[in-house]
């Protein structure tokens, strides 16, 4: 056994992706005498930048929400494909002196809070199967919200038939030839809009085969502003401008969406009947049956996914598949779609904290009976931080935003003398109705997931806002004095 935690760290952050970096580079820039380490479980950083190799795999957020606000982004294209983004993150590292911080190749399998010590007990193992333990005052889990090692497929009959190859985005082959061949892709959200016109000039046709629409919209590649600006002004400066900009119009969007739900649904169905050709029909294929951002609305880049189906290179099939046979799909209305490829690309499976085991001394932890506190702590579990970015922004606000709340509870436990931090239920709130921890958004992946997650509560500091400027108010000063987040030293924290 390799005890890693002979030296005891102050924060030992899990995963290597945009949220782990973010943690890493604060504690670098603002708590520069901290000793802290990154456990990734994979062979080099990203995350899920690194994990997705399908075509055309890219951002759906704007690169000045979806940088990191300390490291501007400086490439022309505001809408970025994959391989910018992580060479962005390399950059971004290396450029912060933090890869060699880095553990690769080691994952978390449990973690135990040691109340008597006031000390986190981490439990991994590297690729021989050794067993590595960590110990540090603060656990930072960044592990996303999803299973790596696996997406979801639905039960689709006949599968087995089929006589061509069947790929999961998230597993996508290196070496998968689609030339000249039919691909038929099951899904309608962003990987699917994503693989479908990055496939077509390649494939001898494409069609995306979905249940029900998504509302799609098109923003252009380049961000001209952005662009203009950088050339004008410090990039420092156009950095942060743009991405100001960009924060508050999300913003207002989102909440015209909420609470102008059919103004937004005519909005955006004008704007496709003018980027798709008459032929193709609106309603059927493009007027999803709710209300917009109730789930997440899908981004083209320069009406790229409409270009090709006004082609004919790929077209759109609205319907339940009846089965799948040995040379493509039949459809419950009757209809055949031939196909020599299958892409699933039919979504996530939701993942609490990276499946790591959690134990408060010998009681093992289960989350969904806890309450999220400002959206990253946990009722009664203490010096825990989890990242759980934006459903309606860009991840990394809510990523930077958090580590910023570390560093600033580090230096508050510093200067009180404690050694832990608790956010504690008051007596009036001990019978709290829960909540789902996201609510009115309830797209697959959240439904098939929600009760693994911790609740919400219908007042702050309970209630998961999924708003960035609001939250901007409530953390930007550092832990708030709100008679919830308890700092005690050393002995055992309230379990409840």
């Amino acid at each position: 056994m390799n005890s890693a935690g002979a030296q005891l760290l102050d924060v030992v952050i899990v995963g290597a992706g945009i949220s782990g970096i973010s943690a890493a580079c604060y504690l670098k820039m603002q708590c520069p005498k901290k000793r802290f380490r990154i456990i990734e479980s994979r062979g080099s950083l990203g995350g899920t930048w690194d994990l997705f190799r399908y075509p055309g795999i890219r951002s759906d957020s704007d690169m000045h929400t979806f940088g990191f606000k300390f490291k501007p982004w400086t490439r022309a294209k505001s809408i970025s494909d994959g391989p910018s983004i992580l060479t962005y993150l390399n950059e971004t590292v290396d450029e912060y002196a933090v890869r060699d911080s880095i553990d690769f190749g080691v994952r978390v399998t449990s973690a135990r809070w040691l109340s008597a010590e006031s000390v986190w007990e981490t439990v991994a193992r590297d690729g021989r199967g050794r067993e590595i333990r960590y110990r540090s005052r603060l656990l930072f889990m960044c592990t996303g919200y999803y299973r790596y090692s696996s997406g979801y497929t639905p039960e689709l009959p006949g599968l087995e038939e089929f006589a061509g190859t069947v790929v999961h985005p998230q597993l996508w082959p290196e070496d998968l030839d689609y030339s000249n061949k039919r691909v038929a892709v099951i899904g309608s959200g962003a990987t699917a809009v994503t693989l479908i016109p990055a496939m077509a000039d390649k494939a001898s046709h494409v069609t995306m085969v979905q249940r029900s629409p998504t509302y799609i919209v098109s923003m252009p590649g380049k961000d001209k502003l952005a662009n203009f600006l950088s050339r004008l002004l410090p990039t420092t400066w156009a950095y942060a401008s743009i991405r100001w900009r960009n924060i508050r119009f999300q913003n207002y969007f989102y909440k015209q969406a909420i609470g102008r739900p059919a103004k937004t649904r005519a909005y955006i169905l004008k704007r496709l009947r003018k980027a798709l050709k008459p032929e193709i029909d609106i309603e059927k294929h493009f007027t999803p049956s709710y209300d917009p951002w109730t789930q997440r609305l899908c981004l083209v880049p320069d009406s790229d996914l409409f270009h090709v189906l006004n082609s004919g290179k790929a077209n759109v099939i609205t319907g339940t598949i009846e089965r799948i046979t040995s040379d493509g799909i039949e459809m419950q209305d009757g209809e055949k779609i031939e196909a020599e490829v299958l892409v699933t690309a039919t979504g996530i499976q939701l993942e609490l904290l990276g499946g790591v085991d959690f134990f408060m001394d010998d009681k093992k932890l289960d989350f969904s009976q806890r309450f999220f506190y400002q959206g990253m702590m946990f009722s009664g579990v203490p010096n825990l931080i989890q990242t759980f970015g934006y459903i309606n922004a860009s991840w990394t606000l809510r990523a930077d935003l958090n580590s910023e709340f570390v560093c600033a509870l580090l230096k508050r436990m510093d200067e009180t003398g404690t050694t832990q931090c608790v956010p504690l239920l008051r007596d009036f709130e001990l019978e709290m109705a829960g909540q789902d921890w996201v609510t009115d958004f309830n797209p697959g992946y959240l439904k098939r997931g929600n009760h693994l997650f911790p609740r919400q509560g219908s007042h702050s500091p309970w209630h998961n806002t999924q708003d960035y400027l609001l939250d901007l108010k409530l953390l930007a000063g550092g832990p708030p004095d709100d008679g919830v987040l308890q700092f005690q030293k050393t002995g055992k924290a309230d379990s409840a």
